[in-house]
């Protein structure tokens, strides 16, 4: 039986204390739920913070790295792939993802949430950041669920995944 992949995507060097707290969390459920982590796979950021919060809880996680080999790859990543891909690998971080959560904002995490939503995937923006919430709530609003709450993101996904598996 297929394993359910959650991607969390957010700001590396730029995440804020809220983006970390709320990413640290959202792996922890994760792992609670039985599902497995998909991260960019760097020891930085929402990629750490969901990886480490992932492995407390006993999860199994997945690293996308954008180089050829695993130099900064987070100790709480399983499985390392290593794409030597640098940013093109965000749209294999979005595809093999079932849904996508996007904890935080940047440029990078901006075109992974673009990428997902050209593919038709749901995505959840867990954000405080008002103009990419509407920005993106206007590019796709059947496909972008808005919310501030690890907790409400975390039903959104079992809601989406209810239906497609």
């Amino acid at each position: 039986m297929k394993k359910v992949i959650v991607g969390i995507m957010g700001p590396g060097n730029n995440a804020t204390p809220a983006d970390l707290k709320r990413a640290y969390q959202l792996g922890q459920y994760i792992a609670q739920a039985g599902w497995v982590l998909l991260t960019g796979g760097r020891k930085a950021g929402v990629m750490e913070a969901a990886n480490q919060g992932a492995k407390a809880a006993g999860g199994l996680t997945i690293g996308i790295l954008p180089t050829e080999d695993s130099m900064g790859i987070s100790e709480a990543v399983d499985i390392a792939i290593c794409t030597d891909l640098g940013n093109a690998r965000n749209n294999i971080n979005v595809l093999s993802s079932d849904v996508v959560i996007a904890c935080g904002m940047g440029t990078g995490t901006a075109s992974e949430i673009a990428l997902a939503l050209k593919a038709g995937k749901k995505v959840v923006l867990l954000s405080d950041h008002q103009e990419s919430q509407l920005f993106f709530a206007s590019l796709s609003p059947d496909n972008i669920f808005l919310t501030t709450n690890p907790e409400a993101a975390i039903e959104f996904v079992q809601k989406v995944l209810t239906k497609h598996f």
